[in-house]
């Protein structure tokens, strides 16, 4: 049966592409070593955000998709949707929407997110997620259409868009998850409160308990009251090459 199994989702593939398990309801990716493989910081916002019953979800950037993936696996959220300017990567991300049959809870738009809120509507979402590019120059860059420069460099979207399409696009009231480095984190909270998008719940996340944080998970919400909870900081590896227990259940080991 197992071996039935893969030989159906192996029908997905396309050269150069691999499958990945997710640890989640027998949930795959299809991914490209040669592009642009997702990292833990989008398995850290699968985790923290949350998603209730009813409720309909935009991740803005999503790559292959695997954002909506693990949340639809992880939450009881009603509909799930990926925008995605890379052609390549939006195919990926359908494919694996298909592997998984997901269809029905999951559907990937191919687009520009400067124009998410003309696309799907003001105040279409109840929540928005994202995993923006976290650089601000070009610095390193050698090419900039590169798949793994774009999701890493502010090349075709910058953080200013990301937060004013996701004020637009949530519903007064709803809810806005990012991942993103805390050297930013001044000019994030800045950009959105001016947005009135307020935020309201953040995690540190430290790759050792002694090393200062690379990361950080963001809540608001739109039109919310001021006031911020500063969570239990998220330490990643206990010692080298062993996570800690928190980062075991994220993942679903």
């Amino acid at each position: 049966m197992q071996n039935q199994r893969l030989t159906t989702q192996n029908k997905f593939l396309k050269e150069g592409e691999r499958l990945d398990e997710l640890q989640r309801n027998g949930y795959v990716i299809i991914q490209n070593p040669g592009r642009f493989c997702f990292g833990m910081d989008a398995v850290l916002l699968s985790g923290f955000a949350k998603a209730k019953r009813g409720e309909r979800v935009l991740d803005l950037g999503t790559g292959t998709g695997i954002i909506p993936i693990l949340m639809e696996a992880k939450t009881d959220g009603e509909m799930f949707t990926g925008l995605e300017i890379q052609e390549e990567s939006a195919d990926m991300a359908r494919r694996s929407v298909r592997c998984n049959g997901l269809e029905h809870k999951i559907k990937i738009v191919q687009g520009d997110i400067r124009d998410a809120s003309a696309m799907f509507g003001a105040s279409s979402f109840d929540i928005v997620t994202t995993n923006p590019p976290y650089m601000i120059s070009e610095h390193g860059i050698n090419c900039a259409s590169d798949a793994k420069q774009i999701a890493r460099h502010e090349v075709l979207c910058t953080l200013e868009d990301v937060l004013r399409e996701s004020a637009r696009i949530i519903k007064p009231g709803g809810r806005f998850y990012m991942v993103h480095r805390p050297f930013r984190l001044a000019e994030i909270f800045v950009k959105m409160t001016s947005l009135r998008l307020e935020p309201k719940r953040i995690k540190l996340v430290h790759p050792y308990i002694d090393r200062e944080p690379n990361m950080v998970l963001i809540e608001g919400r739109r039109g919310g009251k001021s006031g911020l909870t500063v969570e239990k900081p998220l330490i990643v590896y206990k010692k080298q090459g062993v996570y800690t227990d928190e980062i075991y259940d994220l993942y679903g080991y």
